[in-house]
């Protein structure tokens, strides 16, 4: 069987009997994983090996651990610097900062490797502008060439410890006010004047970037649809000029941003699939799951779903005691721990144009 365009969630840190039939349903490819997931290392192991256990070849588990606010997964695990302090190291050492931005996506992608996790979110490419709350320190910084350089390091970590990037928000999330969680966004800007927020793209895919999440953001001088579900960014932009060949995914579909764009569930996924999208989370809403699963008929994508199967995270250390014994973690960990003390200076992001 292959895998199929919805990734979904679980209820709680065990797969329950319910729930497994649905990781069997044909439209299902993935599994996202949230904080009411996991208790520690060794649970959150058993159940990744119950989602893999499920069918062949297994179902891509994901979840959002960039650092900083948005981490599911803390007791057990190391804490990670949210990405604007590494952007602040970046100004004070250049090279230091890089070693940082490497380290941080090496520890995160091997601590979760170490429990079978295929896929974090990460990292996030947003410029900071000074504007999106949502945004705010999750962004490396303001300068597109800065954060091209850090992200760059940050995948080629993730590369290293076995775990394949995903570059987000595409094409761009730093420059609106709204929270696309809520409602749905409005960027005014011209093509030409997204430049900027394609550096990082350009640079990341040049270096062979895995996989993109689409942002639920409407350009409204650029097409009539939200990125996530415009076959203009996707198909055009991103698979066209700028010749990315990896997965795409939208954002969840069950966001407010995605919700406002194009009436229900089932004709948002079919906009999202018809735009060149190969994975569409769908997350806390069980509802528009059952639905999705019902309704929506779709022919098979070979193409899309050997792009996905390509996301399966490789061997790494057999367990999480084996990957603490390695220097590399310890190293790691040393290097991240200057994060914990107050940056030493404010970021400007003009600092470095």
């Amino acid at each position: 069987m292959s895998l199929g365009p919805l990734m979904i969630d679980l209820t709680g840190t065990e797969v329950v009997d319910e729930e497994r039939e649905l990781l069997r349903h044909p439209l299902v490819g993935g599994v996202i994983l949230f904080t009411r997931n996991y208790l520690d290392p060794p649970q959150l192991g058993a159940l990744v090996q119950a989602v893999h256990a499920v069918r062949s070849p297994p179902l891509i588990v994901a979840v959002d651990q960039e650092g900083g606010r948005v981490q599911r997964f803390r007791a057990g695990f190391s804490a990670l610097p949210p990405a604007r302090r590494i952007g602040h190291e970046f100004d004070l050492d250049a090279r230091a900062g890089l070693a940082l931005a490497r380290a941080a996506g090496w520890l995160m992608a091997a601590e979760l490797r170490a429990s079978g996790v295929d896929i974090s979110f990460a990292p996030c490419v947003d410029l900071d502008l000074k504007v999106s709350e949502v945004i705010g320190d999750r962004a490396f910084h303001g300068d597109p060439d800065a954060v091209a350089q850090l992200a760059t390091a940050w995948m080629q970590g993730m590369r290293q410890a076995g775990m394949a990037a995903t570059a987000k928000h595409f094409p761009g999330h730093g420059a609106v006010v709204a929270d696309s969680h809520q409602v749905l966004p409005a960027d005014r800007r011209t093509l030409p004047d997204l430049a900027p927020d394609l550096t990082p793209y350009r640079r990341l895919i040049a270096n062979g970037l895995p996989a993109v999440m689409a942002a639920h953001v409407l350009f409204p001088a650029i097409d009539s649809g939200p990125a996530s579900l415009s076959g203009r960014w996707i198909r055009d932009v991103l698979r066209g000029e700028l010749r990315f060949q990896g997965v795409v995914f939208s954002d969840d579909l069950s966001m407010g941003g995605a919700a406002a764009a194009y009436g229900d569930v089932v004709t948002r996924a079919r906009q999202a699939l018809s735009a060149g999208c190969d994975m569409l989370p769908v997350c806390n809403n069980r509802a528009s799951v059952l639905e999705l699963l019902a309704r929506l008929d779709i022919e098979p994508q070979p193409a899309s779903s050997l792009r996905l199967v390509r996301l399966h995270g490789r061997a790494g250390p057999p367990g999480r005691a084996a990957l603490e014994a390695l220097p590399e973690w310890g190293r790691a960990r040393e290097l991240l721990a200057r994060t914990t003390t107050a940056p030493a200076l404010t970021l400007d992001p003009g600092s470095r144009a």
